[in-house]
């Protein structure tokens, strides 16, 4: 008998978590959709690394293209190629980011990886659903993420994500949706006439 309801007890849990997930899915599918304007948004942000410090600044989106501007740095991608522009040494470097880079420098990438890789769970805290996020395969780079999303709105406030043993937090606010080219997302070397263009590629 104590068997029987052991079981009966496990498959129920198994059940919730598995509504759980379906919730916490739904809700992604519906930041998505509010942060995924065709012609673009912008925000501003506040990001913060126990190892790197702190900084505020503005972030530009479009699909899966961003630009974020901070008083270090700006940083363009435009869906295939990033560049970073440092302003400290005028040095520009350009890459091909994974996807796991993109996201720990645009706090709205979740939006493109949150339906594959990872276990969902979600909490309703203070007027904002908390969802987490944890990868099924070890070795990807961010491991786990918590993402607050306005319960109203459907606009994410904050990003925590996992990296190895660091976490980064990622605060957003005065989300607005407009308009925006794609040249905004590409690197413009006649406005940076001094910079050292460095190819990573």
């Amino acid at each position: 008998m104590k068997k029987i309801i052991f079981v009966m007890t496990m498959l129920m849990c198994i059940g919730a978590s598995a509504q759980t997930s379906k919730e916490a899915r739904k809700i992604l599918d519906k930041a998505a959709a509010a942060v995924s304007n065709k012609g673009g948004a912008y925000a501003k942000f506040t990001i913060s690394n126990a190892k790197t410090g702190s900084t505020n600044g503005t972030i530009y989106i479009k699909g899966n293209m961003f630009k974020a501007v901070t008083p270090e740095a700006t940083v363009w991608f435009n869906g295939k190629t990033q560049w970073a522009y440092m302003s400290q040494t005028e040095e520009v470097n350009i890459t091909t980011p994974s996807r796991d880079q993109q996201t720990a420098m645009n706090p709205y990438n979740f939006i493109n990886i949150y339906k594959q890789g990872y276990n969902l769970t979600k909490e309703n805290k203070g007027g904002n659903y908390n969802i987490r996020l944890v990868a099924t395969d070890k070795k990807a780079d961010i491991q786990e993420m918590y993402i607050s999303i306005n319960q109203k709105t459907f606009v994410p406030t904050s990003v925590r994500m996992r990296q190895g043993g660091e976490w980064t937090t990622i605060n957003i606010s005065n989300f607005k949706q407009t308009n925006l080219a794609a040249s905004t997302f590409v690197f413009n070397k006649s406005a940076y006439p001094n910079a050292e263009v460095v190819d990573l590629r």
